[in-house]
């Protein structure tokens, strides 16, 4: 039958073959139906002329010719009698206009964005494959987010005039969800491990709330490069990752994903070698690699070396070393023979160094951080370093510090671009602390007055506790200078719960800064205070200290800051040595030091650790007695969280009348011996407004001069947030006594927010 039906057609087709071939004589060629383009831009198309004698493929050749102007939905031709005359008439229906594009249904995405992604403009000719493109456009953008239920439909409405409104109707769905996420052939590394490197997750009961578990491809596909370099790092170089198989639900909203992994065998590192352009012996440049021969092959630890290489050439002023790691397998032996070839260069020096973006910050700010000068040799290392300095200042959002070559192969630029940001504060308002209550406070506070890097504070805070006054400035580049020169002018009320301290003084610094990373502070203070209001009940050694005296001192802080962001650093170290000696010409005489460390170790997911530890150490001179204020007090946001503030450390059980011990009533006098320290592990919480999660643990105390150092340790833990918020930063932390004694309460929050703190 089907033979016979293809014959028969094509008999037909023979049949009607002269129809198609017929000619006709036209006297006069035109159209019609068009009304937005001009008949003079139509006719020099076509093919056919007046007074000529044609074919219907000629027809049909001029009516394609018409079609390629894209500007009309439909052709036809006829030849008509008109006055005795033949005359071919090629009818035309234009396509509308577009005047107006809407969108309907979407919530993900505004108009504005939508309108970036359709290539149908307005005004402009409709065409349905414009259309069509601009709806895998739009659902492709939608991809990206997770919503791959999304549905869109354009509907066109035609005036009679011509012209058009298209409407995309959109139906965004949910976002699709990862139900299940599947490994196959996966002996070495377990499921949960492979679950555990990959950006794409499983979705869990907060899924609609956090996001998590949203499947975008964009991200599975780096997944599987996450996943294969996971399988690098431990000698596996032949792995396959094969492309996953994607299920989706038939309501479209979740998926299963299932990965098929060949791992391969797993090889060690077989010969080692550096080759080409050496700087030092070939033995010293091998011991300074961490790759050895007879380890485990492992990708991350081959790129730290090629690093190291790197960076111990371009430190000598080769800036265009290329270090390349050749390898070759011995599949037999499952070995893997590395080869470091290196081409060193040209030696590089510093042409210019230019500097941009800084509309308030004086030039010189900006260059005496840098730690090379125009004629010197390039350093890598000191490129890093000087980013980081400029970056500690605190004045920039943003600071690039990249190298650009000249005309000369040996000369090298340096172009620093930075974007300022807001470094002086106003504030008249109000905040709150658990320590004070509410405070009222007025500040004006300047990091970079006059753009010379000077520290201006002019403030006053009022809080239930707390009264301060203070103005200072400190010039930390005296004169050009690596000196720092400043001082303050203060006075001060703070009302304890034994008694009032009042003080009024000022102090002045002189500082330096000694190699890279290290400061010292010498700071004299001259002090007039009085305890007043003593508690009638308050222990001797409170009582001993009412009435008023002066102070005298000369301190010393000693800093090494290998941080690399001051002001919100997560990796590297701070150390502090302080001390203090009264005792020059006023009527308090001790001597006071004090050894900190703060480490921060970062780890995954821009998580951290923090360890931070303090000792001190208070002693009298001469038959002084020890000033009470001076003594340590530990408890509160600042050293071991979960007791008041204040109240760790030696305490006098209070007494009544007669004589008798008043149950949890004691009064808190202070030690001259502390240590604590500080265990945290920070994790962001909304990355993109710096509010961050901690959980801590804390251990410490303070002793009177009888007690031993670390004798009576007390333990806390918790957990709490903190956010740099617009008003300035904020903390809240909640801290639970391990092991709580008479009159301790068992937990405690904290609380400070407002640029006071």
């Amino acid at each position: 039958m089907f033979k016979f039906i293809c014959a028969v057609v094509a008999l037909l087709i023979c049949v009607a073959s002269p129809a198609w071939s017929q000619v006709y004589r036209v006297d006069d060629v035109t159209v019609d139906g068009n009304r937005r383009v001009e008949k003079e831009a139509i006719l020099p198309l076509l093919f056919v002329k007046p007074g000529q004698k044609v074919t219907s493929e000629q027809i049909d050749r001029d009516i394609q010719a018409i079609y390629k102007l894209g500007r009309f939905e439909d052709i036809s031709a006829e030849i008509i009698d008109q006055n005795g005359a033949k005359v071919l008439v090629y009818h035309l229906k234009e396509r509308p206009l577009v005047r107006k594009v809407l969108f309907e249904g979407n919530d993900e995405f505004d108009d504005a964005k939508l309108e970036s992604l359709v290539t149908l403009k307005t005004p402009d000719i409709y065409e349905p494959r414009v259309v069509d493109e601009s709806v895998k456009a739009m659902k492709k953008e939608y991809f990206k987010e997770g919503f791959y239920g999304i549905e869109i439909k354009p509907e066109v409405q035609i005036n009679d005039r011509a012209e058009a409104v298209v409407t995309f109707k959109i139906k965004e769905g949910d976002k699709v969800l990862v139900d299940n996420i599947l490994f196959d052939g996966n002996e070495v590394i377990p499921d949960s491990k492979l679950r555990k490197i990959m950006e794409t997750k499983e979705r869990w009961w907060l899924s609609w709330l956090t996001g998590r578990g949203t499947f975008l491809e964009d991200v599975l596909q780096n997944d599987l490069e996450l996943i294969a370099d996971q399988y690098f790092n431990i000698g596996y170089l032949q792995v396959k990752v094969r492309k996953p198989v994607i299920l989706i639900s038939e309501d479209r909203k979740y998926v299963d994903i299932y990965i098929q992994i060949e791992e391969g065998d797993q090889f060690r590192v077989g010969k080692l070698d550096i080759a080409g352009d050496l700087i030092k012996p070939k033995a010293e440049l091998l011991a300074e690699l961490k790759t050895k021969p007879g380890d485990i092959f492992k990708r991350n630890v081959l790129r730290r070396d090629v690093l190291k290489l790197n960076d111990a050439y371009a430190d000598q002023g080769y800036a265009y070393v290329n270090v390349a790691p050749l390898t070759q397998l011995d599949t037999e032996r499952r070995l893997v023979d590395l080869k470091f070839d290196i081409e060193k260069g040209p030696l590089v020096r510093i042409n210019r160094i230019h500097i941009a973006g800084n509309t308030k910050t004086r030039d010189k700010v900006i260059r005496r951080e840098v730690q090379l000068a125009e004629g010197e040799l390039f350093s890598s290392t000191k490129i890093k370093a000087s980013r980081r300095r400029i970056n500690n200042l605190g004045f920039f959002e943003e600071v690039e510090v990249s190298t650009n070559k000249t005309a000369n192969e040996q000369l090298m630029d340096i172009d620093i671009q930075v974007k300022e940001r807001p470094t002086g504060n106003f504030s008249i308002g109000a905040g709150y602390s658990s320590i004070d209550g509410l405070i009222a406070q007025g500040s004006v506070s300047q990091d970079n007055f006059l753009g010379l890097a000077l520290k201006l504070n002019l403030s006053g805070s009022f809080g239930g506790r707390t009264t301060t006054y203070n103005i200072g400035l400190l010039d930390p580049h005296f004169l050009d200078t690596r000196f720092a020169l400043g001082g303050d002018l203060f006075k001060t009320k703070y009302e304890y719960s034994e008694y009032d301290r009042a003080s009024i003084g000022g102090d002045i610094k002189l500082g330096f800064q000694f190699g890279d990373d290290n400061s010292a502070l010498f700071i004299y203070r001259y002090e007039q205070k009085d305890i007043t209001d003593v508690d009638p009940a308050a222990a001797f050694e409170i009582k001993e200290s009412l009435g008023r005296s002066t102070i005298s001192s000369l301190s010393t802080r000693i800093t090494r800051d290998r941080t690399d962001y001051r002001l919100d650093p997560t990796r590297g170290y701070l150390t502090e040595f302080s001390s203090e000696l009264a005792g020059w010409g006023g009527s308090e005489q001790y001597a006071k030091l004090i050894l900190q460390h703060r480490h921060f170790f970062p780890f995954k997911w821009e998580t951290y650790f923090v360890i931070h530890g303090q000792i001190g150490y208070l002693g009298a001179i001469g038959d002084k007695t020890l000033p009470v204020d001076e003594k340590f007090f530990l408890g509160g946001l600042s050293s071991i969280r979960g007791f008041d503030w204040r109240e760790v450390g030696p305490r006098v059980q209070l007494k009544d009348s007669t004589g008798t011990p008043i149950p949890g009533a004691y009064d808190y006098i202070g030690g001259d011996k502390e240590a604590f320290a500080n265990f945290e592990y920070v994790f962001p919480l909304i990355k993109e407004v710096k509010f961050k999660g901690v959980v801590f643990f804390d251990i410490g105390n303070a002793w009177d001069t009888n007690e031993d150092y670390f004798s009576g340790m007390r333990y806390s833990t918790g957990a709490g947030i903190r956010w740099t918020s617009p008003m300035g930063p904020l903390r809240l932390e909640w801290g639970y006594n391990l092991d709580p004694m008479d009159g301790e309460q068992q937990s405690r929050f904290d609380f400070t927010m407002g640029k006071y703190f």
